[in-house]
């Protein structure tokens, strides 16, 4: 059991359930109120999608090459000999096909929008990894993580229980996805040597450190304006709640300025509970 807790990478899950927590929060003050048995059903599959995505990175980054002996970064259980990368492949279908059961009530309800967002995720779980473009390999993870980690997340999650949108919702999720890329660029800035070793072309490994860092501060800048943003739109002056996480976000930042390589694993440490914190009071702050 302790094997596949690593390999599900219990502390990345946030990325996945603060999306649904501050979607269903938001869902609360439409006419329709929360759905609760729809809002399960959206936080499970995105749990098992996460979960999937971890599993496939594990193998398969192993497999190209860019897991190797010198990595630095939190043990992954094929590169550590703990289960066979094929085992690993087969848990994560397996937890797509789960997911894609939870997804059949959001799609009966949310119709062919919620198939597209279900379909699209399930694919990009491994299209970030592998298949014949892998976007980790291009640069592209932060577009993936903003994308699925930020506005299907926060988008679906909204539109299943409310079958409405609006701009504050999209906000919402430009948040969610900014608190989400700051853990990955944490991660590619923590292996950019490795990285580019394996020619595994993250955008840290592009155009180097600097810019990686420049990529985090602002990631970790951004949901606080937009807190800001959808308080004033949606009369909803508790968002600014969310203010009382910003000393933890300057703390990633003046953290990823002064380490490098396994030093940064703290950061990313501060980078998740900066998630949680801002997530939680988003949560409080449409409450009240």
């Amino acid at each position: 059991m302790r094997t596949w807790l690593l390999a599900a990478r219990p502390k990345t899950l946030s990325a996945a359930i603060v999306p649904v927590g501050m979607a269903t929060a938001l869902a609360a003050h439409q006419p329709t109120g929360v759905v609760w048995p729809i809002a399960a059903c959206a936080l499970v599959g995105a749990i098992l999608i996460q979960i999937a995505t971890n599993f496939i990175n594990d193998a398969l980054d192993f497999k190209k090459g860019a897991d190797t002996g010198e990595r630095v970064g939190p043990i992954r259980v094929v590169q550590a000999g703990l289960v066979k990368a094929d085992t690993v492949l087969t848990a994560a279908y397996v937890c797509l096909f789960l997911a894609a059961l939870c997804g059949v009530p959001l799609m009966l309800r949310g119709g062919w929008p919620l198939l597209l967002i279900g379909l699209a995720s399930m694919v990009m779980a491994y299209a970030y990894t592998g298949g014949p473009y892998p976007l980790a390999y291009h640069g592209l993870g932060e577009l993936f993580v903003l994308l699925f980690f930020g506005f299907a997340a926060v988008g679906g999650t909204y539109y299943v229980q409310t079958l409405t949108i609006d701009p504050a919702v999209l906000l919402t999720g430009l948040a969610a996805g900014s608190l989400a890329t700051v853990l990955l660029v944490i991660n590619n800035l923590r292996d950019v040597k490795t990285d580019r070793g394996s020619r595994k072309r993250t955008l840290a490994v592009r155009f180097g450190v600097p810019f990686a860092r420049a990529e985090v501060a602002f990631f970790a800048l951004v949901p606080f304006f937009v807190a800001a943003a959808v308080a004033w739109h949606r009369s909803m002056p508790w968002l600014l709640l969310t203010l009382v996480a910003l000393p933890l976000a300057l703390l990633v930042i003046v953290r990823i300025m002064r380490v490098e390589g396994v030093e940064l694993n703290s950061a990313l440490a501060l980078a998740g509970a900066l998630q949680w914190a801002f997530g939680l009071l988003f949560v409080i702050g449409t409450v009240l």
